[in-house]
């Protein structure tokens, strides 16, 4: 029984994990910056640095290369570009974090799109040389479709252009108008210089103009609690704890991580699709048991009545449904190297609910650096993004994706192959 708790129900401290991207054109030092907060940080093993110190001798650099502290593939250190997403876990007293290192190349967009899927915190990078550029504004773009709460400009390479303020303020401006355009609620600015350190975890003596905090402090206390849906119970049901042991002998727990809402014991909760309602009789966690949950906490929750609730159903409000539907609208970021064929079945992954599915309709396909949507086009391949209407088996309890990220996200799956082939943002 104990086992099977800590599987299911493990509480995890996620008020205090904050997930971060990285994006940015080809060269902007993605990778460098990463590796300079890694660095200052103190949250690099000796060795490897030494890994890393001994691959920049062997590209003839001088000093340490950081930036390849997250290039982990061969190809990747050979060419010295990103090619595959980096994961990278790092903790500071105030706060742990995930950082997600993704291309910057435009053939590895969907790469980005996974990347970013869960972060809380974009970070664009922009060469101060250059100001912004298509890819910026391509990140930018994808930022505001995958609804990431939180942007932070990183205006970087400062020291190549003398730490110029009216370079930053240029550039700030740009980007600015720019973003005014696209679904973004909150976007800050930090000129840097991931090289030399300027601006990442100590504050820069270079550009004593900039007012701001630097971008550690910021990452350290930018609030997230409010990034959740607290209003719209959800409760994607994942297992069905039954020990028949003689110790639990009538234990029935639902097992899964609450995707919206405020749970609390005694709730009255209705369960999707049967529409038969319960109250709760208790919440427990690895620790123990709680009077109250709330996103993103991995809960188990005990009924009063015992109902015929399996994995794939959701737990929510009488009054505060979620959509019960077959057909519905998707936007598509194309995966796979094969595009995609109306007439294929595929397996859709929503929550913890399996459902086939074909796409019924292709609408338009998205200009990703103009926002235009161009109706002639139907061929749908690697990197694209497209609005369809996908029919599927039997009903997703779905939200907006705008509204809750969670119940309003897809996975496509090829049953033959089994490989991802989309990820798909309900609208």
């Amino acid at each position: 029984m104990h086992q099977i708790i800590e599987k299911f129900t493990k509480q995890k401290t996620d008020a205090d994990l904050l997930r971060f991207t990285t994006a940015g054109s080809v060269d902007d030092g993605k990778s460098t910056l990463i590796g300079r907060l890694l660095y200052d940080s103190k949250a690099i093993f000796e060795d490897q640095l030494d890994a890393v110190r001994a691959a920049t001798e062997r590209r003839g650099e001088e000093g340490i290369n950081l930036a390849l502290l997250t290039d982990g593939l061969r190809a990747e250190r050979e060419q010295g570009i990103t090619i595959d997403v980096a994961y990278r876990y790092f903790a500071t007293p105030k706060r742990k974090f995930i950082i997600a290192d993704t291309p910057g190349h435009i053939q590895y967009t969907r790469n980005m799109v996974t990347g970013a899927s869960t972060a809380n915190v974009a970070l664009i990078l922009i060469d101060a040389r250059h100001g912004v550029v298509e890819q910026t504004r391509r990140h930018a773009i994808i930022a505001s479709l995958l609804q990431i709460p939180h942007l932070v400009v990183c205006i970087n390479k400062m020291d190549l252009v003398e730490y110029s303020e009216a370079t930053y303020e240029t550039i700030k401006d740009e980007f600015y108008h720019f973003c005014s355009k696209l679904d973004i609620k909150d976007v800050h600015f930090i000129p840097i210089s991931a090289l030399n350190g300027d601006n990442v975890v100590e504050k820069s003596e270079q550009m004593l103009w900039y007012g701001g905090t630097t971008l550690m402090y910021y990452l350290e206390n930018v609030h997230i609690g409010s990034d959740h849906n607290l209003i719209d119970c959800r409760f994607p049901v994942q297992y069905v704890i039954r020990p028949n042991t003689d110790a639990f002998h009538d234990y029935r727990g639902y097992a899964g991580r609450i995707a919206g809402g405020v749970f609390k014991k005694g709730d009255t909760v209705m369960v999707m699709p049967s529409g038969f309602t319960s109250k709760i009789r208790q919440i427990n966690t690895f620790e123990g048991e709680i009077e109250e949950a709330f996103p993103p906490m991995s809960v188990t929750l005990l009924l009063e009545d015992d109902l015929d609730i399996s994995r794939g159903d959701m737990l929510v409000r009488e009054n505060n449904v979620p959509e019960s539907a077959q057909d519905v609208d998707v936007m598509l970021c194309w995966f796979n190297e094969k595009p995609l064929l109306p007439s294929k079945k595929y397996l859709v992954l929503h929550t913890s609910r399996e459902v086939r599915c074909m796409i019924k309709d292709i609408r338009y396909k998205l200009d990703i650096n103009t926002l235009h949507r161009n109706l002639e086009d139907r061929e749908i391949r690697m990197n694209d993004i497209a609005r369809v209407q996908m029919r599927t088996t039997q009903p997703l309890f779905c939200d907006p994706y705008r509204r809750n990220r969670i119940t309003g996200s897809i996975i496509l799956v090829d049953e033959g192959t089994h490989e991802t082939v989309a990820a798909g943002m309900i609208i």
